[in-house]
């Protein structure tokens, strides 16, 4: 169990420092927002982590765009539902695409393009129930 929790945090943060590699003003501007909080101490504390708004709203655009876990994630379908017309039956699995939703035009506005700023007014959050951002 922790190794698989290790790899999936590394793939994270190999995925969010490409994207700040292929885009620079977001690099500089997540730079200038270490080093204007953290300033000279020799230590980060972990109190620093709450103003550091644009370093989280680069790591949940990296969560966005690169979805941590499978691909395709089975569910197992616990009463009957219909979705689009279709029936779903209990007992029957369901194949959910992440990487999909995570790019899909009408949750995102220019769902390809790295933009840490969508998340500025934005109030959705990685730990509540918003689909559009299942990670």
């Amino acid at each position: 169990m922790y190794l698989a929790s290790s790899d999936t945090s590394s793939v994270i943060i190999v995925w969010t420092m490409s994207e700040l590699v292929k885009n620079p003003r977001t690099m500089k501007k997540v730079q200038e927002e270490v080093r204007r909080c953290v300033g000279k101490k020799e230590k980060f504390d972990e109190k620093d982590l709450d103003q550091l708004y644009y370093l989280k709203m680069v790591i949940k655009e990296s969560l966005r765009i690169y979805p941590p876990g499978s691909v395709l994630i089975p569910r197992e379908c616990m009463s009957h539902c219909i979705i689009n017309g279709y029936d779903i039956y209990p007992k029957t699995w369901v194949l959910i695409n992440i990487w999909a939703i995570a790019r899909d035009p009408v949750s995102w506005k220019n769902p390809e393009e790295f933009l840490p700023e969508r998340f500025i007014d934005y109030p959705i959050d990685f730990k509540g129930k918003d689909f559009e951002f299942l990670p």
